[in-house]
Order: C-alpha cells, then structure tokens, then sequence
C-alpha cells in the first residue's frame, strides 16, 4: 500500500512538472492539421502517432524549460514551489523524463514517415532555445509560440509525408502562423504576473520592457493577426460555414479575453480565467469546427 502510494505522488509530480493539462492547448492543433491533410478522419495508427509524437515532444519541452530556469524559478515568490525548486523532484529525474520523451518521439517520428522523421530534430531545438531567450529579449513569446506552431504543421506531414510550405502546404502553414501569434499573444497576458520579478532581475518580457498596457495592446494586436491568419484559410482551403461559424467563435473568446484582462484589470483570478478557461476553449473549437467542416 504505502508503494502505491508513493507512486501515485511521484505520478502526479511528474505531472505537475509537465503541466499536463496545458496539453489541451496545442494538442487539437496537430490533429486539425492531419484532418485537413486526409480530409477527414487520418488512420488510428497515424492518431495514435500523432498523440505519442505530441506528448513526448511537449513533455520533454516542458521538463527542459524547468531544468533550464530551476535557478530563476527558485527566487520567483510564484514558482518556487514547483517541484524542481522545491525539491519535490531531482534533476537527475528531469533528465530520465527528457531521455525518455525525446526517445519516445523521435521513435513515433520514425514510425510516422520518412518526412516527419527528417524534420523532427527542428521542433526539439526550438524547446531547447526558448528557455533562454527571456534572458536576451521579449520576443521569447513568439517563439513559445513558434514551438506550438509546429503542431499542425506536424499533422499535416504525418498524412501527406511532404513538406512543400510555398505550395501545397498553404492551409496548415495558415494554421501554424495564427497558432503562434495566438500563443504569444495569451502568453504575454500570463507573463504580467512576472513583469516586477522580470524587471528587478534584469529578464525580458513585453511587459516588463514595454508597460501593461503597451502590453496589452501587443497581445490584442497578435490575437487580431491569430484570426487574420485563421480566416486566410478560407482562400487556401475548401472550408465552408461550420468553420467560418468556429472562427467567429473564437473571434468572440479572444475579445472576451481581453475584456477580462485590460488595464486595471490584471489581477491574478482575471489572467487565470482568461489563460487557462479561454485558451482550452479555442483550440477545442478550432478543432471541432474544422473535423465538423470536413465530415459535413
């Protein structure tokens, strides 16, 4: 019992390391762009590649982006109880965690098709890169960005096993451009609970070197391009109104977000209920709406 007991906690650990439920973000992003690519519903091996593919690269990001800032996250009154810094885990098990997930990717990688095994290597140094970037310059929220971006573009290759992004890869490359703009954007709201910590250790981000509400008004500028880029899809791709009507969902869920959190409004509650609620509710819809296009 007591066995039990201690892995269920050193389970729930690993998960909380992980962030395991920030999956729902990026997750349906990837299997939007395998449903464009096979119009309609890809193989169950392809799916279940996909997943395996997904969680061991995003595991892996998430667990060097903790052994990477451990020291800054020791100091910063908000994350010093996460389990690395607490000591809950130790780095000696980050590093089995980023063993295993980059092996258990790179194999269902290689098992996808030969394209997506070649590429694979690009999104893992991007993981590696992102964590440092605060370091250096603001602009680490399109690259965080830019590594959730890759999903759909990876969906894409895992069915067609062809990388053309001037060509034939139009639509998911839409897709990928409103995915990073959508995710610097959400990620420059979240970043304000940091900006005095960010300020007074020298670290960068748009709130810490431009003001709130400067800030704010970048995020809504990279939301309007989120959509701009979602809507550009319609001239690529044979979409009809289930994912116009999708779009005009999300459209709605990002205004509100930036209802919720504007200039004088930033406490932590309103960041929370914008970050985690809204942002799980586009990706669902975006997938929803693009498997409803399809199969209607």
């Amino acid at each position: 019992m007591r066995l039990d007991y201690i892995s269920l906690s050193k389970l729930k650990i690993y998960a909380d390391l992980v962030k395991i439920q920030h999956t729902l973000f990026a997750l349906p992003f990837a299997y939007a762009g395998a449903f464009m690519a096979a119009r309609g519903i890809p193989s169950l091996r392809i799916m279940l590649l996909i997943f395996i593919a997904f969680i061991g690269l995003r595991t892996a990001s998430m667990a060097l982006n903790n052994l990477i800032d451990r020291e800054i996250d020791a100091i910063n009154p908000r994350t010093s109880d996460r389990p690395l810094p607490s000591g809950n885990i130790s780095i000696q098990e980050v590093y089995g965690i980023i063993v295993i997930s980059i092996l258990a990717y790179e194999m269902a990688a290689y098992f996808i098709n030969r394209t997506t095994f070649l590429l694979s290597p690009i999104p893992v140094i991007t993981a590696i890169v992102y964590p440092y970037l605060k370091r250096y310059t603001s602009l680490s929220h399109y690259v965080l960005g830019l590594a959730l971006a890759y999903a759909p573009l990876g969906g894409w290759v895992a069915v067609t096993n062809s990388f053309r992004p001037l060509s034939s890869e139009l639509p998911p490359l839409m897709i990928a451009l409103g995915v990073m703009f959508w995710v610097a954007g959400f990620d420059i709201i979240y970043s304000i609970q940091d900006r005095d910590f960010d300020i007074n250790h020298s670290l960068h981000s748009i709130p810490a070197d431009f003001g709130i509400k400067k800030g704010l008004v970048i995020s809504a500028l990279s939301h309007l391009f989120t959509i701009i880029f979602f809507a550009l899809t319609l001239w690529v791709f044979p979409f009809n109104r289930v994912f116009l009507t999708g779009l005009v969902i999300i459209s709605c869920l990002l205004v509100t977000e930036h209802w919720i959190v504007r200039p004088g409004n930033v406490e932590k509650k309103h960041i929370q209920v914008a970050f985690f609620n809204l942002n799980a509710m586009v990706s669902f819809i975006m997938l929803l709406s693009i498997f409803l296009d399809l199969i209607l």
